[in-house]
């Protein structure tokens, strides 16, 4: 499926803005599942320096500086993607059993495991803990295929939480939602890989776009998608899948990714410091996901 994203944000400040330093996540990487033909990024005011460079996580991070006074501030991100389905995802009851993966991601020295160590470890938004591990751990016996308990687990979140905007904020603790049963694909995606890794499994967050369809008979709405979150889990041996445990699904072509890494907080799609400006800036975003 190819694809045509635009993606505006734009704050306007109470007062004036004298400079300001910021980092975007919003140019979609190249996976085997997915290639960005071209993409570009226009931010008004006029930027006085803007680089592109590769983080550590292999995504594409764009800093800019505004040194101009200003009161409103808008970036657009334009590209265009080329994406297709999961290889493997046609049978999630064969490959590694759980039992396999763990002692593979415990023992082995390739250095694919080794790398993937990583995103097995506690990061700033998501503890692993004995609650997380409990509410996960008896979809995972040893002899049950991972990608099927994976899938599993996936259902379970969708089933038992319930999707609300108005119930968690950015910080809002993965405690929280477990208590409340109540999120967002964030909330959802960090719940699903603090169960994982809590039982010893690798699983990184995924930033990026899902294509919306509207109603029967209806006109798409300019503006209505929105940004989206799941999550990948390493399977020793087989790669990476993805899962989206706010829709029930395994990812697929209409999931477009921008970013991964260990949580949130490596991927926002755009973060930086501002002098001046006063206190809580408007901010609005529209997102359009068209098929080409």
């Amino acid at each position: 499926m190819r694809y045509r994203i635009r993606h505006i944000t734009e704050y306007r400040y109470a007062n004036r803005v004298s400079h300001c330093y910021n980092l975007a996540h919003m140019i979609p990487r190249s996976t085997r599942r997915q290639t960005c033909i071209n993409s570009r990024i226009d931010v008004s005011p006029t930027v006085a320096q803007g680089t592109r460079r590769t983080d550590y996580f292999g995504n594409s991070a764009y800093h800019f500086e505004i040194q101009k006074p200003h009161r409103e501030l808008v970036i657009t991100s334009s590209c265009e993607v080329e994406t297709g389905s999961q290889i493997g995802d046609a049978n999630l009851d064969i490959g590694r059993t759980c039992g396999e993966a763990r002692k593979q991601m415990a023992r082995a020295r390739s250095e694919d495991v080794i790398l993937a160590r990583e995103y097995q470890l506690e990061s700033s938004m998501i503890r692993a803990d004995d609650q997380l591990r409990d509410f996960a751990k008896d979809l995972f016996s040893d002899e049950r295929p991972l990608l099927t308990a994976v899938s599993d687990l996936t259902q379970r979140i969708f089933e038992e939480f319930s999707y609300s905007p108005a119930a968690t904020t950015i910080a809002t603790p993965i405690a929280e939602v477990m208590a409340s049963r109540k999120g967002v694909c964030q909330d959802f995606a960090h719940l699903q890989i603090g169960c994982l890794r809590a039982m010893g499994f690798a699983a990184k967050y995924v930033s990026g776009y899902l294509e919306t369809l509207p109603p029967p008979g209806q006109e798409k709405m300019v503006g209505a998608d929105a940004t989206h979150a799941w999550l990948s889990i390493y399977s020793p041996g087989e790669g990476w899948f993805e899962f989206d445990p706010t829709n029930n699904t395994m990812a697929g072509e209409q999931h477009i990714i921008t970013a991964w890494g260990r949580d949130f907080y490596d991927v926002t799609p755009l973060r930086g410091v501002i002098f001046g400006g006063g206190s809580d800036p408007a901010m609005t975003v529209s997102v359009d996901v068209t098929r080409i």
